[in-house]
């Protein structure tokens, strides 16, 4: 395997993860409600953050270690597929869902392009 070429789908993946993680530390209120919509418990919110840092320091250490950003990338991908089924079990099919669905998109798009190809 090979380092990540080009390097900024990655770091750019990994600023958005990052973001959010600081966004659900303390959940913004828009945060709190797409949790509560598609019925996430609330004691495990405190779960959320740490997660979604791991995930861009995994992307990041991925530019070294190509094999821990590949498994960073499928893990988002699992991530966010599990999101987008949440959404849909509790027919939350609007912005919340399309922003899932278009994370996980674009996190197999970069696994694929900067660490698989």
């Amino acid at each position: 395997m090979h380092t990540a070429d080009p390097v900024w789908p990655v770091l750019a993946l990994a600023a958005l993860q990052a973001l959010d993680a600081w966004m659900s530390y303390k959940p913004l209120p828009f945060v709190a409600q797409c949790l509560r919509d598609v019925r996430f418990p609330e004691r495990y919110w405190g779960v959320i953050a740490p997660v979604k840092l791991a995930s861009a320091i995994g992307l990041v250490a991925g530019l070294w270690w190509a094999w821990l950003g590949v498994l960073t990338g499928a893990c988002l991908v699992a991530y966010f597929a599990i999101a987008v089924t949440m959404h849909v079990r509790a027919r939350d099919l609007g912005r919340n869902a399309f922003n899932a669905t278009a994370l996980g998109v674009v996190a197999a798009a970069v696994t694929w392009w900067c660490f698989l190809s």
